[in-house]
């Protein structure tokens, strides 16, 4: 079928396409980030039912390193901080692509025959 639309369809075709795949890998790095920060907020809540004076550790790379409670905690509140705001970004990220994608839908639809219609343009019928 493709090859049967006009260029400018075919050219909305591709772009839609495009839009939809932009939407999935957003979709999949808001899903990543979500799942961090509900795993950065678990482990502050954690932390503070630990005695301030354990041994804690922290990841560095292949590396366990050990930390204090007052820098466990200050950067686990960063990483929360910081993954609320990547959230959020991916959000508005989201809700724009997929603005975008509907747009471009109706204007697809519209050159593929829907805009036959009459529509908002068509204000001057002669009664």
């Amino acid at each position: 079928m493709q090859g049967n639309l006009p260029p400018e369809a075919q050219e909305k075709l591709e772009e839609l396409q495009d839009l939809q795949e932009t939407a999935q890998q957003v979709a999949t790095q808001k899903q990543q980030a979500e799942t961090e920060l509900t795993e950065s907020k678990t482990a502050l809540e954690e932390l503070e039912n630990i005695d301030g004076e354990t041994t804690m550790y922290r990841n560095v790379g292949e590396l366990l390193v050990e930390t204090d409670y007052e820098q466990a905690q200050e950067d686990l509140e960063e990483k929360v901080d910081s993954l609320e705001v990547r959230v959020e970004t991916l959000g508005k990220q989201e809700e724009r692509v997929q603005d975008q994608f509907e747009e471009l839908q109706q204007e697809l639809q519209q050159m593929l025959g829907g805009g036959a219609g009459g529509g908002p343009m068509g204000g001057a019928g002669g009664a």
